[in-house]
């Protein structure tokens, strides 16, 4: 059975996509992007800021599906620009400091509402 996560409130009949989905132990989390989850307000200008909002997210929706960084097997990361990506690692290995899940990272054109940085991850579910 697939669970749907959602740490934001109830999804409405216009969303598009679920924050999270569950099948088992696996967590399935949907691109997270450098908004603020009270009022949807994109966080920073810059990389750096916004990459620390979207690890923030990523925290926060895994934390809701009963999981943590620590438990995450792959990160895929679209960014706008190659010429960001050493200050999006200086970001993303202050919150993955010991564990070193898989990942990729991709340069595209553009992302949603001109961020400059998109996560999605996938994880297990913490041992409880």
């Amino acid at each position: 059975m697939i669970e749907i996560v959602n740490p934001y409130g109830a999804l409405t009949s216009t969303s598009l996509f679920s924050p999270a989905t569950c099948y088992g132990d696996l967590i399935f989390l949907s691109g997270q992007i450098p908004s603020s989850p009270d009022s949807g307000e994109i966080i920073g200008d810059d990389i750096s800021s916004q990459a620390k909002q979207v690890l923030e997210n990523v925290t926060a929706v895994l934390s809701a599906a009963g999981s943590d960084l620590s438990h995450v097997l792959k990160a895929t990361c679209y960014i706008t620009d190659m010429a960001h990506f050493s200050a999006f690692n200086e970001v993303y290995i202050s919150y993955f400091t010991d564990h070193k899940p898989a990942r990729t990272t991709i340069a595209v054109k553009q992302l949603p509402r001109d961020v400059l940085i998109e996560i999605e991850v996938i994880a297990v579910k913490s041992a409880v």
